[in-house]
């Protein structure tokens, strides 16, 4: 019986070395040697494997910028890292980056509890997204916050946080690595990477609700009414399908005050530069 149980462990002993030393032979014949700069730039990188890039994580990342040309390195941008991680993976390449303006997730809602009070309770899963495909959210809103927290969620740096207050999100500027998880996560598209601007001053809609004046300010009294007068202020302020969108070209800092304090509604938020006093 001994015999028998020690020529078991001998067979099994000796198997598993003859498939160890072939694994290893194969694993030496068909190895993929990696490029020395994917490592050099993959330590470079924070590992934070956000997405943000959009690539898979920082590993696929680094690939990506070992594998560019010049042209098509100036594509791509870690935005958790910056501009100094992207100068470091410059020096390795070889290569010039180009200065990059900082940018930030700004919410375009202003549907607080005091602008747009509940008009129902829901009683249902707190997701988002969920909350999204069963209703137009306890506000009346079909655009509006739903205030359940998925982009709070999915921030994967901790710079976002209801506030029990207004009922809305607020995004910390100190944390904020404008990698995109909450404009991924939101399924109402309220999240935009805008620029930082100078100090910190950003003029922005504070609206996706596209719904006619007087329907969109039943449910919310911050609503963009499509009244126009932003657009007498910049020709590069746009108004389509009844909301006002103001792009990055216009300056926060020369019209961004006259701009929030000439909005009717509170819509157009004006962030260090005078804030709307319908806000």
């Amino acid at each position: 019986m001994e015999n028998i149980i020690l020529l078991s462990i001998l067979v099994l002993g000796v198997t598993a070395l003859a498939a160890a030393i072939v694994l290893y032979l194969v694993s030496r014949k068909f190895a993929v040697e990696e490029d020395d700069k994917i490592t050099q730039i993959d330590e470079i990188l924070p590992q934070a494997n956000c997405g943000g890039c959009g690539k898979a994580g920082c590993h696929d990342f680094a690939t990506a910028c070992a594998g560019a040309d010049e042209a098509g390195f100036a594509g791509l941008f870690c935005p958790v890292g910056g501009m100094k991680v992207m100068e470091q993976i410059a020096s390795v390449l070889g290569f010039s980056v180009a200065a990059k303006e900082p940018t930030i997730a700004v919410l375009r809602c202003n549907g607080t509890c005091e602008n747009a009070p509940a008009k129902i309770e829901y009683d249902g899963v707190s997701s988002c997204r969920i909350a999204d495909r069963v209703s137009c959210g306890q506000t009346g809103c079909p655009s509006g916050c739903l205030r359940l927290g998925d982009c709070v969620k999915a921030c994967p740096f901790g710079a976002l946080h209801i506030d029990k207050t207004t009922g809305i999100p607020v995004v910390d500027e100190n944390k904020c690595t404008s990698c995109g998880a909450c404009v991924r996560a939101c399924p109402r598209q309220l999240f935009e990477i805008r620029a930082i601007g100078k100090d910190g001053c950003r003029v922005y809609v504070a609206c996706r609700n596209t719904q006619k004046g007087a329907v969109a300010r039943k449910n919310c009294k911050a609503a963009c009414i499509a009244c126009l007068k932003c657009t007498k202020i910049h020709s590069d302020i746009k108004v389509e399908n009844n909301l006002s969108y103001i792009p990055d070209t216009v300056s926060a800092e020369k019209f961004g005050a006259e701009l929030a304090q000439t909005c009717p509604t509170g819509a157009i938020i004006c962030t260090r530069c005078g804030e709307n006093s319908h806000v």
